[in-house]
């Protein structure tokens, strides 16, 4: 099975269909003619590679205030995407460093300021420098979020429900997005260390775009078999997240993924970084079975359970104290 590529210029009755059988296949295909500026996605990645090349001590002024929070800055060595699905234990972190903002503006209003709220509504951290880095992470923000509102249409038609099903579910949404450095290793990599273990996203939907293909992000499909998607600089890598898995009743697939090790071989020609767009719907919102994906021979596995509830300790759990 390989991961196919999906035009997004196409119409919405003929992307549905397409999408919902990539989506029970392997979830995850790779979009082009998106849309996006290739300016707004090059520029971002040099601000990236500015922002993790600065000292560590500056970097470390916006870490990450708590293990709950996906904010600021991670430190190499301070992740463990293994523990996600409750593995990694006794294996060495991954091998990255990670800057996270979350949602970039909203009101003074009490649902995005009370208790409940946290940690989904946490202040960003914003570094001194690089002094474009905000507006870029911004614009990008933004531009993602026109693609991210029509894919949620086509997914709502491609499961039989109102097209506004889950916009409605995302109109206070808690996304991330990540700018994510994969550095040269400065020696062997640690037993059972990778620059990003084994894991499934806690998310919804999620949109990777990656500055090169070296040692980049690979696919267990369901023979367990290790594929990379094809490696195009202006598409997106989509992946299904945990969320639409309960949502769908398992209808749809969200599939294990990892980043890999680069050869050795490569020494400091195998520096990558991805940015990292991830679609959670509102905190409160109640992921249940979809009455599309429940009939007398299938019926619903989970229990409801809000998207808050389901990932704020599973999340806590990814950090290293080491």
């Amino acid at each position: 099975m390989s991961i196919p590529i999906v035009d997004f210029s196409l119409p919405e009755g003929e992307l549905a269909p397409e999408i919902d059988r990539i989506c029970r296949e392997i979830g995850f295909f790779v979009l082009v003619n998106h849309g996006v500026p290739q300016s707004v996605i090059d520029r971002l990645h040099a601000l990236a590679v500015e922002f993790f090349d600065l000292p560590q001590a500056e970097k470390l002024k916006v870490a990450r205030p708590k293990p709950e929070l996906n904010r600021g800055f991670i430190a190499s060595g301070s992740e463990s995407l293994a523990r996600l699905n409750g593995g990694g234990a006794g294996m060495a972190a991954d091998y990255k460093e990670v800057f996270t903002i979350g949602p970039i503006d909203f009101p003074d209003d009490p649902y995005f300021t009370c208790p409940d709220a946290y940690p989904s509504f946490y202040p960003n951290l914003w570094p001194e420098r690089p002094a474009g880095l905000r507006a870029a992470m911004t614009d990008y923000w933004r531009e993602l979020g026109l693609v991210e509102a029509r894919m949620m249409q086509i997914f709502a038609l491609a499961l039989g429900l109102p097209t506004d099903f889950f916009l409605k579910r995302i109109d206070k949404r808690t996304n991330h997005l990540r700018l994510i450095d994969y550095p040269p290793y400065t020696g062997q990599p640690l037993p059972g260390q990778l620059r990003a273990g084994v894991h499934t996203d806690l998310g919804m939907f999620g949109m990777v775009n990656q500055n090169n293909n070296i040692a980049g992000l690979e696919v267990r499909d369901r023979n367990g078999n290790w594929i990379a998607p094809p490696a195009l600089r202006e598409g997106f890598i989509c992946n299904l997240g945990d969320l639409i898995a309960r949502w769908t009743n398992l209808r749809w697939i969200s599939t294990p993924h990892r980043v890999a090790n680069p050869s050795s071989s490569m020494g400091e020609n195998s520096r990558r970084t991805s940015l990292v767009y991830f679609t959670i719907p509102n905190y409160d919102a109640v992921i249940e079975c979809l009455p599309t994906c429940v009939d007398h021979n299938r019926r619903p596995q989970f229990e409801p359970i809000t998207v808050d509830a389901y990932r704020r300790d599973r999340f806590a759990r990814t950090f290293n104290a080491g």
